[in-house]
């Protein structure tokens, strides 16, 4: 079942810019906006004034994207999260102690890291010894 449609009109208007902005036409509205800023400029006689709009535009635009940019990343990390969840909870045999990692402390995450980057190396030298890669070695965890 889908959620529904959110409630919140940030998140509302976060989806909806960054999905525009994220398209081909939004790109090239960019470029026609310097285009005719850069053709304006003899008009301006390359002013500090002609400097200063495209300036401060680029600026105001810079900033309000970074948050929107980082709602979506934030938005779509925390549903990945979710997803990855869900697959380790389903899985027979999985460690349902991996589930929500993020939430964990980084000493505490470095040393599950540490656990897994072992079995990687261990895998990988019993694959130069030609043996098999495959199977469910056990962790520390």
């Amino acid at each position: 079942m889908r959620p529904t449609k959110s409630s919140s009109w940030f998140t509302r208007f976060a989806k909806i810019t960054s999905r525009a902005t994220g398209r081909p036409a939004a790109f090239m509205m960019a470029v026609a906006v310097i285009v005719v800023w850069v053709l304006t400029g003899p008009l301006f006689h390359f002013s500090d004034t002609w400097q200063l709009v495209i300036n401060t535009g680029t600026t105001i635009i810079t900033f309000l994207m970074v948050f929107l940019i980082q709602n979506t990343q934030n938005r779509d990390s925390e549903a990945l999260q979710v997803k990855l969840d869900e697959i380790i909870r389903a899985i027979d045999g999985a460690h349902n102690g991996l589930l929500d990692l993020e939430e964990l402390e980084d000493h505490e995450l470095d040393r599950i890291r540490s656990n897994y980057s072992n079995l990687a190396k261990k895998a990988r030298e019993e694959l130069r010894q030609g043996m098999k890669d495959t199977g469910r070695p056990d962790t520390d965890e």
